[in-house]
């Protein structure tokens, strides 16, 4: 599946995609990202390369012209029927879209291609909304620009196109999995026994080193408190831990 991101300030996505199941995900050849710097598409006899201007009928701040973003979709054989690529997708990335879900992601990771559009400053001309197939928000709030909701959707999307996620039933109980208001069961690993003590500073020894609590009763007769695994994880009845899971999991925090 590939990916186009088109956004004034390439950099950003150096660092995020050179790490984590993304960049194996690029190299192993299962998802092909491309980031396109929108200012090369600016007129071309701007020393500045602006693809910004102010409001007509006046108004705080700058938005981006349509002329550089048609350009760059044109560029990309994109925008209308004469360069239309089949099986392709078109995002807005905005506070006023729709909100994004799991949904989304799983709808959106069945196309071959996406192109991702992030704004910057106060937004689009509203023309640019022509030249989209829809309009995303990841949240009731504004961000500075479109570029870490780019990557958000990309990893969710991407999450979803086999090999990509190492196991195939890594998704297959997710938080969001059955529904929007599912939420998955709890999960443990080493240590079998915390200490919650161990977290001030009084307890710990001379070296630095942590003063492990005996599991009977302290100075004042209290029982020292653990955080334990739950026992049925320990038992090794496959069939009682999924009994136990399936009773744990459930409608998430709202």
């Amino acid at each position: 599946m590939r990916f186009d991101i088109i956004t004034i300030f390439p950099k950003i996505f150096t660092s995020y995609f050179s790490e984590t199941i993304l960049h194996r995900a690029m190299e192993k050849k299962f998802i092909d990202v491309r980031i396109h710097d929108l200012r090369k598409y600016a007129e071309k006899n701007d020393a500045h390369k602006s693809v910004d201007g102010r409001l007509y009928g006046g108004g705080p701040g700058m938005i981006l012209k349509i002329e550089p973003i048609a350009k760059a979709l044109r560029a990309l054989k994109i925008p209308n029927s004469k360069f239309q690529i089949l099986n392709s997708r078109i995002i807005m990335l905005t506070p006023s879209g729709k909100r994004y879900t799991q949904r989304d992601a799983e709808r959106l990771s069945k196309y071959k291609r996406v192109v991702l559009l992030c704004g910057r400053y106060e937004g689009f001309d509203a023309r640019v909304d022509r030249l989209v197939d829809e309009k995303i928000s990841i949240g009731d709030y504004v961000l500075a620009g479109g570029e870490i909701p780019a990557m958000i959707l990309l990893e969710t999307i991407a999450r979803h196109i086999p090999g990509v996620v190492g196991h195939k039933d890594a998704l297959k109980n997710e938080t969001f999995s059955k529904d929007l208001d599912y939420k998955e069961y709890p999960q443990y690993t080493r240590p079998e026994v915390f200490y919650p003590s161990h977290l001030p500073s009084p307890l710990l020894g001379k070296e630095g080193k942590f003063k492990t609590p005996p599991l009977t009763k302290g100075r004042r007769g209290g029982v020292k408190k653990v955080w334990r695994v739950p026992k049925i994880l320990l038992s090794g009845n496959h069939k009682k831990i999924e009994e136990w899971r399936e009773k744990e999991s459930g409608i998430r925090d709202q």
